[in-house]
């Protein structure tokens, strides 16, 4: 080392892969999880479907364990699956994934923002803001159809996802008739 000039030791808040792979100047890219929440009906798995969007998804979970997406006996353990899948997305480095279940409440959403502030990644929401009424509507017309009662008990529960939850964004979808 030349006299006079001190080593620069790497940002202590970024992992050391992180430091070693790092341009001068610039982050590495923070991966991102896209929880999405909306009644059933809303869109929200056409969307994934339309984009071809990468996402872990509670219905096709569900199909997977219990050979039955209708199956709520097994909540528990789809979100379990959930989370652990989503672990293993944000080690391995993947970009974005998004999460398809209707995640109603901020209770239901929270254990995405505890998971993002203990492994590093940027958590956002996509809000499907459709009338329950279209969302009935539409669900008469799927192969699997959620009873009117249940919707309209699911919009009572219903709470617009917000900042203050903790996403870093928020982004809706509004329902244009």
């Amino acid at each position: 080392m030349r006299a006079g000039r001190r080593l620069r030791r790497p940002a202590p808040d970024r992992p050391p892969a992180a430091r070693s792979r790092a341009l001068p100047g610039l982050t590495p890219l923070q991966p991102r999880v896209i929880v999405l929440v909306g009644l059933p009906g809303s869109g929200k798995s056409t969307y994934i479907k339309q984009y071809n969007l990468p996402a872990l998804s509670s219905d096709a979970l569900r199909q997977l364990l219990a050979d039955d997406e209708t199956d709520q006996t097994i909540h528990a353990r789809v979100f379990a699956t959930i989370r652990y899948l989503l672990r293993q997305r944000i080690s391995l480095g993947r970009p974005v994934t998004y999460v398809d279940a209707t995640h109603l409440t901020p209770a239901e959403r929270r254990p995405y923002i505890v998971m993002a502030e203990r492994l590093g990644f940027r958590v956002e929401a996509l809000f499907f803001d459709v009338p329950p009424e279209v969302c009935k509507q539409r669900n008469r017309t799927r192969p699997r159809v959620v009873p009117d009662e249940v919707i309209d008990a699911m919009a009572a529960r219903l709470v617009r996802p917000s900042r203050a939850e903790g996403f870093a964004r928020v982004w809706v979808i509004k329902h244009q008739p």
